[in-house]
């Protein structure tokens, strides 16, 4: 009997960190953060976190909303219940208390969600013209150009861009093959290859400005985007997406853009918002950028021909 117990105590505890391992570090990472807040919740109005019940969990929504999104809330939903399973605990996440509530705060304050700006072609220009321009070390100035050029052509997330190795890149006589080995999307780690052509403008061609970066940084192996020493040296430590964002932001600002409304995600959708401007299909789109369903490539779309479809250009005045 005892060794019976045993048995299921192991697999309980194996069966956890498989469902660990099924998630990336950072989305981990963001689950925490979300319940931590809940927690925190919790204990200013004497409820308890872990485990806790669909009624308090309704309660923390209902106060969400005075100052979140509806995708904040459903975001924090899927923490809380998530934690709830790595600890071992069952949630029941679609309970009534929830699920109404949910619905009725949708009906007050709407769906439609204001996101960070994409950033377009005049926006990505006036980037590279501003760091071609600032007064920095050379092969600084490269790396930002290539991070950004890279970020924009292959529609990456910054986790994919900043966790791309020598070793995954392939230069063919079209361009670039890049190697994803896994993406927030492709948690079994099936991967995926992009590929990214020439430009005919070299100055803003990622392929172009990659092929100088690994030249002047004589980067033969490991992570391509990589940190530099206060001395300007090049070091063997891989760049962070924080780092990515904060590069965005700094250029953009330099640029005279108002960056309040840009972040790290703006390069992979302005990828997706520029393409479809230009009339790519959803399905190259998603080849490109590795989105699973249409719904965020729909909306990138919709967006993208706000006026170009618009029935008001029929009208003459």
């Amino acid at each position: 009997m005892n060794e019976i117990l045993t048995d299921i105590k192991s697999l309980h505890e194996e069966t956890l960190n498989n469902l660990k391992n099924s998630k990336a570090n950072n989305t981990l990472r963001a689950y925490k953060s979300d319940f931590k807040d809940f927690g925190a919740f919790c204990v200013k109005h004497g409820f308890k976190s872990l485990p806790s019940e669909p009624k308090i969990v309704s309660i923390y929504l209902t106060h969400l909303s005075k100052d979140s999104k509806i995708s904040t809330l459903r975001r924090r939903l899927v923490s809380i219940s998530m934690v709830h399973k790595l600890k071992g605990h069952y949630l029941d996440t679609k309970h009534p208390i929830i699920i109404e509530n949910l619905m009725g705060i949708k009906r007050v304050k709407g769906s439609i969600q204001k996101g960070k700006k994409p950033i377009l072609i005049n926006h990505l220009k006036s980037i590279i013209n501003v760091i071609d321009d600032k007064k920095i070390n050379e092969r600084k100035k490269l790396r930002d150009k290539t991070i950004i050029l890279i970020g924009f052509g292959g529609g990456f997330r910054r986790t994919e861009l900043i966790s791309i190795d020598y070793e995954d890149l392939e230069f063919v006589p079209e361009g670039l093959k890049i190697i994803i080995k896994r993406s927030k999307t492709d948690q079994f780690g099936e991967g995926m290859i992009k590929g990214i052509p020439y430009f005919n403008n070299e100055s803003y061609c990622p392929v172009a400005n990659l092929k100088k970066w690994l030249d002047i940084s004589n980067v033969k192996s490991g992570p391509i985007f990589r940190r530099f020493s206060k001395g300007s040296t090049i070091t063997d430590n891989r760049l962070t997406d924080q780092s990515v964002a904060l590069l965005i932001k700094e250029y953009l600002n330099l640029a005279g853009i108002e960056n309040k409304n840009f972040a790290g995600h703006s390069l992979r959708s302005g990828f997706a918002t520029v393409a479809a401007e230009s009339g790519a299909d959803e399905r190259s789109i998603m080849a490109m950028t590795g989105h699973k369903t249409t719904q965020m490539v729909r909306r990138y779309i919709r967006e993208a021909n706000i006026f170009k479809n618009n029935a008001l250009n029929k009208i003459k005045i």
